[in-house]
């Protein structure tokens, strides 16, 4: 794994994400809601666990692919992360790209090191067991959307179409999922009698453990982050297993490890798309209420994380004043500054009441996020 640029490339795109969104978020709010390394936290922990399940299915079904596969896997995740966008770095795109560049460059020898036996050794073209590998890596893409995507979202102020700003959540997320696979034959050998290698009859088979990047990239301004981002997992999941189904028809019919990978890469396209369309003729979710004022987001460890707070919540009056702005809300908790009360405007509609003494050194605004007009970059400490 450590042979493969993937794995240090993941940390490094893991590391720019965080810079990226503190940046922006500072020039939203004059604050981050999670520090710049949030995103490298998350990075491995969940990927560990679901590759070590994928790892398990795929030695115990004996899943074996080129060494060919995995260097398309690392070239292609190299250049869809220049996008910028994440969802572009998910097995669909970099596993299906790598399926059909095999199909045009296996058999050929290509002169660059070890990479001309690679590919010389793919003389079979089509794989049916990487249709397989992709099926498998989908429905772990979206177990882990389903389940971890929705982790602290990162709140975002935006312009909507008729000009009023609202805000939204955005998920721009990375794992590293390392999985073991069986590659065939000798392409790559390396200097340890311990290395496990197998023979199974006249071939022989080495395990890898190969590092992939899963990643997500989702903006939800018409609902609830958490509710969006669970829809979309689920979607992803079920795309995954249809494609898993159809690949393994590939062992007798080729052109079903074919259809299969189209099917993922033009389903997974479908998914995003028809989300998008969904999200924009949809109402903001985040935007200014007559019921009082929403809040778009919670600083960790703030008061309004220990009083129980939510995304997506009313508050509709503090120490018994209205509150409609934030002009509003930073007047009313200024009439006890050693106490709040707030009562609060729940997502299904409760009104519910919470309080809690304040300290000096508890942030002015409690730690709440709210959709506000845009401010100009500042240098003030947060």
């Amino acid at each position: 794994m450590f042979l493969d640029p993937v794995f240090y490339y993941a940390f490094f795109l893991a590391a720019v994400l965080g810079v990226s969104r503190v940046k922006r978020e500072r020039k939203n709010f004059t604050i981050r809601a999670q520090d710049a390394y949030f995103e490298l936290r998350q990075l491995v922990p969940a990927g560990l666990v679901a590759g070590l399940v994928l790892s398990l299915a795929i030695v115990a079904a004996g899943l074996t692919v080129p060494l060919a596969t995995v260097l398309l896997v690392a070239v292609f995740t190299l250049l869809f992360s220049l996008t910028g966008n994440m969802r572009l770095v998910g097995p669909a795109y970099t596993v299906g790209a790598s399926f059909f560049a095999l199909i045009y460059l296996g058999g050929r020898s290509i002169d660059f090191f070890f990479v001309r036996e690679a590919f010389e050794a793919a003389a079979d073209r089509i794989y049916p067991s990487v249709a397989v590998l992709l099926g498998l890596l989908i429905i772990a893409e979206g177990i882990l959307i389903s389940k971890r995507g929705n982790i602290a979202t990162s709140p975002k102020l935006i312009t909507s179409k008729r000009g009023q700003r609202v805000g939204v959540h955005e998920a721009r997320k990375l794992w590293l999922v390392p999985v073991f696979l069986l590659l065939p034959g000798s392409a790559l050998t390396l200097p340890f009698d311990w290395w496990p290698v197998f023979s199974i009859g006249e071939n022989t088979f080495s395990l890898f453990l190969v590092p992939f990047v899963i990643g997500m990239h989702q903006q939800i301004q018409s609902m609830l982050p958490a509710q969006a981002i669970k829809a979309y997992g689920k979607k992803v999941t079920t795309l995954g297993v249809l494609v898993l189904l159809v690949s393994v028809a590939g062992y007798w019919y080729p052109i079903a490890a074919i259809v299969a990978v189209s099917l993922a890469i033009l389903g997974r396209e479908a998914i995003a798309f028809l989300r998008k369309i969904k999200e924009e003729n949809r109402p903001t979710y985040f935007s200014r209420k007559n019921e009082g004022l929403m809040i778009l987001g919670i600083i960790p460890n703030s008061p309004a994380e220990k009083m129980g707070l939510k995304v997506g919540e009313l508050i509709s009056k503090v120490n018994g004043l209205s509150t409609r702005d934030e002009s509003d809300f930073y007047e009313a908790l200024q009439q006890n500054r050693a106490h709040c009360r707030l009562e609060v405007l729940d997502t299904n509609g409760q009104v519910r009441f919470v309080q809690r003494a304040l300290y000096e050194n508890d942030h002015h605004e409690l730690g709440i996020l709210f959709v506000h007009d845009e401010r100009k970059w500042d240098e003030r400490a947060v």
